[in-house]
């Protein structure tokens, strides 16, 4: 199925199964919305309704040249609940798809979001600034740039194993592990730059903390990707309504080497 967005007259794709309460699925950077495989039968299951939505650049949605920042990302997600006329939403992200919930919630509100929870998400702030010197150096953002323009493919293998924390014993077979890196090269090489960069660079501080529906972030110690530290530690100190549980052996992809607990922690985190 697809939606125009309002803002530029994009097209998106998104899936819409099942009836009941709505759990709208926001992907990582570079993944389609496939990713949620292990989420979206639970949640049937259990009585849910699960959208899912290809970001532009992403899946089967169009490859624009512009609309990349963090702003009008949340825009296309307003259009997409909006298009849907879903209420009573739990938003449900992985990594960059943290930054545009929240930055949702700060341009459109939380009248139609009771709940949202955040696996590994790049907040509050990654970009290392004179106001957050535990950021990122740019310089190392962009020297990442430019490996994903040299050769994309080797940067995402090189990675696979640190992603899924493989070292500590994960149970993830190489056939996800190469599942998940064929699916970071369906997108678009405009959208996986132009999106690593634009998430970088987006502060949510000051978001995070006017929210006001209550939050779950679910963390891997191991994560490289995202070190924890630097993510969901200080984010669930500035959010109010916000709890961190945290996963001691997994890593950045903890929605599919810790599935089972994923889904059981935001299911308990729903009924709460």
């Amino acid at each position: 199925m697809y939606f125009t967005t309002p803002t530029d007259g994009t097209t998106l794709a998104y899936e819409d199964y099942g009836t009941g309460t709505p759990i709208v699925f926001v992907a990582g950077w570079s993944l389609p919305s496939d990713m949620w495989e292990r989420q979206v039968p639970f949640f049937l299951d259990h009585g849910y309704r699960c959208v899912l939505l290809d970001r532009r650049g992403h899946g089967r949605s169009d490859r624009p040249t512009s609309g990349y920042d963090t702003d009008t990302r949340a825009d296309d997600l307003a259009g997409l609940i909006e298009h849907l006329d879903l209420r009573d939403v739990i938003l449900v992200s992985h990594s960059g798809g943290g930054a545009e919930v929240v930055r949702y919630l700060a341009r459109h509100g939380a009248d139609r979001v009771q709940r949202v929870a955040m696996l590994a998400a790049t907040v509050p702030f990654l970009l290392q600034t004179e106001d957050n010197p535990i950021g990122i150096p740019g310089e190392l953002i962009e020297a990442t740039l430019t490996d994903l323009k040299t050769d994309r493919a080797r940067w995402f293998t090189d990675l696979s194993q640190s992603y899924f924390a493989t070292h500590m014993g994960t149970r993830v077979t190489p056939a996800t592990i190469d599942t998940e890196i064929r699916r970071s090269l369906s997108t678009s090489i405009v959208s996986t730059i132009e999106v690593q960069r634009e998430t970088a660079h987006t502060d949510c501080r000051a978001d995070l903390a006017a929210l006001t529906v209550p939050v779950l972030l679910l963390h891997g110690v191991q994560d490289q990707q995202m070190p924890i530290d630097l993510t969901s530690r200080r984010t669930v100190e500035m959010t109010p309504n916000a709890v961190l549980k945290e996963y001691l052996d997994a890593g950045h992809g903890l929605y599919s080497s810790h599935a089972a607990q994923v889904n059981a922690d935001i299911l308990d985190f729903i009924k709460s």
